[in-house]
């Protein structure tokens, strides 16, 4: 029944002019066809979509066929006539509207969720960069291409574990190599130098990434140190919210990759100082460090490590705690419970800020923090950085008075009050605790 419907809407469209197709024509198309689709019908309507005179029914109205062949292909993972149904993907691909087959593909990559999101992006990937290479606007084209892919493969768990890789379990990681070779040839097709080569030995997702951006014109080192810069001026465009965030996203990942990964960091000038370094990527640990998922916010201490391993003892002056970005990385990393995965990074600054910082608030906000820190570390979650010898080492910097007999206690009263705060707190634990402080200190001495 569909099949003779679906002729009967052929036939009366035969004798048409295109611009005299009317929209009950493409309803009943759709329908028709949809219904051959699902009784499995295959035959009769590869055979009307390859006859010649149906050429331009199918340019016009062929577009409305990718949804159901695409849903069951998604649905028949093992039947045998699925190399049918992906010769009538391909060929609707060819012969359709190229603009009405962009919006009906990219409308189709937005609809599963879960384990599907990855498989209709593997599946239609391939069809969406040959619909774009036929379009005139390619730039537009693939700016929505990506928007929209990125939109689902952002929803996409990602994978940790050597095993979670190697399985894949949603997909992250082979639509992240697909989405390489779909990006390849509109970055060929802009490439000013015909030599510049885009192959790359490693085949990792981030180094082709940042050599596509290489290779069009913007080296990571211009974009990563203009960024700042560039934002001030682009305030002028009205940038939207969410656009905002994906660029301040972005720019942190690209810290990520170049400092603490080392992707490219050939690449960067020589003469860029560890301090200027570390004030220019504080703003991006900072954006990382505001996110609650593990795996974000490792990403943002890791960084904010890489950055303090390279400063020089005693090398960071009190002038950069009046950054903003200064102030509120260590107040985001001791408010988080996830902290005590990571203290090592913390300690460090601790360390580093009680060497250089030479201003008793700061000193003594480090402090506070440090004996909430040992608090934490008794009443709930044990760690060996806040208790026994390595407790000591930190109250070596801790109690210390900077000038010695000389050091003027007003100017530095909020250390020292600090300091004697934390000081009765351990005396008290260690009424508490069978002496075990004591036992510590008379173990160092």
């Amino acid at each position: 029944m569909a099949v003779e419907e679906l002729k009967s809407i052929i036939q009366r469209c035969q004798i048409l002019e295109e611009q005299d197709f009317k929209e009950e024509d493409f309803g009943l198309f759709q329908l028709a066809g949809q219904r051959c689709i699902e009784e499995g019908h295959i035959d009769q309507l590869l055979e009307v979509i390859q006859n010649e005179k149906n050429k331009v029914i199918i340019k016009n109205m062929g577009w409305n066929l990718v949804g159901p062949v695409v849903r069951w292909l998604l649905s028949n993972k093992e039947d045998d006539k699925r190399k049918d149904y992906f010769l009538m993907l391909d060929l609707l691909v060819k012969l359709c509207n190229p603009k009405e087959l962009l919006l009906g593909l990219l409308e189709l990559i937005e609809e599963p969720s879960g384990k599907q999101i990855s498989q209709i992006i593997l599946l239609l990937l391939q069809p969406l960069r040959t619909v774009i290479q036929k379009l005139h606007n390619k730039a537009y084209s693939v700016g929505l291409a990506l928007s929209t892919l990125w939109s689902r493969v952002s929803l996409l768990p990602v994978p940790y574990s050597k095993e979670q890789i190697e399985t894949d379990d949603y997909g992250l990681c082979q639509c992240c190599k697909a989405l390489i070779e779909f990006t390849k040839p509109f970055v060929e097709e802009v490439i000013d130098n015909k030599e510049t080569s885009l192959e790359n030995e490693n085949e990792n997702f981030a180094s082709e990434i940042i050599g596509f951006l290489s290779a069009i014109g913007h080296p990571f080192p211009k974009m990563i140190f203009n960024h700042g810069r560039k934002k001030r001026t682009w305030d002028y465009l009205e940038f939207e919210e969410e656009e905002e965030k994906q660029l301040s996203d972005s720019m942190a990942s690209l810290a990520y990759l170049v400092f603490v990964q080392g992707i490219s960091i050939d690449q960067l000038p020589m003469v860029v100082s560890p301090l200027y370094l570390l004030q220019f990527n504080m703003g991006h640990v900072e954006v990382f460090l505001q996110r609650t998922e593990e795996s974000v916010f490792s990403k943002g201490l890791d960084l904010l490590e890489n950055g303090l391993s390279r400063i020089e003892d005693n090398s960071l002056l009190y002038q950069y705690l009046e950054i903003k970005s200064f102030l509120t990385v260590p107040q985001l990393s001791f408010s988080l419970a996830l902290l005590n995965n990571f203290i090592c990074t913390i300690i460090l600054l601790s360390r580093c800020l009680l060497n250089t910082s030479n201003h008793s608030g700061v000193e003594a906000f480090i402090i506070q923090n440090i004996k909430n820190q040992i608090d934490m570390s008794l009443k709930t979650t044990y760690n060996k950085w806040f208790t026994g010898p390595q407790l000591i080492s930190l109250l070596d910097l801790v109690l210390f008075l900077p000038e010695g007999a000389e050091t003027d206690l007003l100017q530095n009263s909020d250390r020292i009050m600090a300091s004697l705060n934390l000081l009765r707190y351990l005396v008290i634990k260690d009424n508490e605790n069978d002496n075990q402080v004591s036992e510590l200190f008379e173990k160092e001495t």
